[in-house]
């Protein structure tokens, strides 16, 4: 992973990691259920934003690494893992 992306998906999940806490100490203090359901939505949505900036990166990186090569055997692998990652994603 690049350095700017590892930065930046390590920010973001520094967020995340405080968005869990709050809402730990919400269910701790009995708060309403919708606005415990709402702030989890949230965390969920700021996780595909991560997911995301690394698939991208991993296209804009590995693959392209792979095509750029010319090695047939890695092309393929990178191309069934990301396939096998993309069909995990929206499970």
């Amino acid at each position: 992973m690049r350095d700017n992306i590892k930065t930046s998906c390590q920010k973001r999940l520094n967020r995340i990691e405080g968005q869990v806490r709050g809402l730990s100490r919400m269910v701790d203090e009995d708060r309403y259920c919708i606005d415990i359901v709402t702030q989890i939505s949230a965390v969920r949505a700021a996780l595909r934003r991560v997911e995301e900036e690394v698939l991208k990166d991993h296209v804009s990186h590995c693959v392209e690494h792979a095509i750029v090569s010319g090695d047939k055997a890695d092309q393929r692998r990178k191309i069934a893992e990301l396939m096998a990652v993309i069909g995990r994603v929206d499970r």
